[in-house]
């Protein structure tokens, strides 16, 4: 069975992952830091779908957590989904410095490494892929969460090209506003985001899946995010910098 290795396992869009993989026939290694969390999302997974699932307790803003997770990717996995991140309360000087690093930890460090320990694994066997959950802020400016994300995009689409022809595929995915926990633990007030333009997690994550599949380097779910990134590509980039700085940035 091949083996999928997910960040930020138990919500979200990672578990959406978990949930689509699974059914898919594929075994899971589940990365979180909640461990009962991990436990209880790991017994659902084999109940349901009958496979196999480690869980992988490990806090990627540390290094041993890193480490941890690098060792499991270079171990052997067909699949890599790095989606643990966050967003900070609040704008840039109200953010602690603490806190912006270590977003950089978790959305860039973190990315880096476990592709660099997965791919080699991967082109020697001459399969497999990796999905790098951005986010449509990475074509925004959006402070440090839009930065963190467009470097995911940059850094996908680069180590793309360096894969032609291995028979392994990167995409970044970079969904819009969704149904899952990340607004609320950064404290967003979201009240005024119309339903239209949220988008749900199990969705995001099929389609993710079905993209890879097709070799695509760049994924946008939703018709309403594909059309904002095409037209945010024909407008001033102040001006969109301006609209993206306000829209979801109400906290409590």
């Amino acid at each position: 069975m091949p083996t999928a290795l997910i960040t930020g396992a138990t919500a979200g869009i990672g578990a959406a992952f978990a949930r689509r993989l699974a059914a898919d026939g594929f075994d899971l290694v589940l990365l979180a830091r909640d461990e009962p969390r991990l436990a209880r999302a790991a017994e659902e997974h084999r109940e349901k779908y009958g496979v196999a699932v480690e869980v992988l307790v490990a806090d990627l803003s540390t290094d041993d957590g890193l480490r941890a997770a690098e060792d499991r990717a270079a171990a052997g996995v067909d699949l890599l989904v790095n989606n643990a991140g966050f967003g900070n309360k609040g704008r840039f000087l109200d953010v602690p410095l603490a806190d912006e690093l270590t977003m950089l930890k978790v959305h860039c460090e973190a990315v880096l490494r476990l592709t660099h320990a997965a791919l080699p694994g991967m082109i020697e066997r001459g399969r497999g892929g990796v999905v790098n959950v951005a986010s449509v802020a990475a074509f925004f400016s959006r402070g440090t969460y839009g930065a963190s994300k467009a470097w995911v995009v940059g850094f996908s689409e680069g180590v793309a090209n360096d894969l032609a022809g291995t028979g392994v595929n990167i995409m970044a995915l970079c969904p819009g506003f969704t149904h899952t926990e990340f607004h609320e633990r950064a404290k967003m007030d979201m009240s005024g985001l119309p339903e239209f333009m949220w988008l749900d997690a199990d969705r995001t994550a099929a389609a993710a899946v079905r993209d890879l599949r097709r070799g695509t380097r760049v994924s946008v779910p939703g018709a309403q995010y594909k059309a904002i990134v095409g037209l945010g590509k024909l407008v001033p980039r102040g001006l969109t910098g301006r609209l993206a700085s306000r829209t979801g940035r109400k906290y409590r």
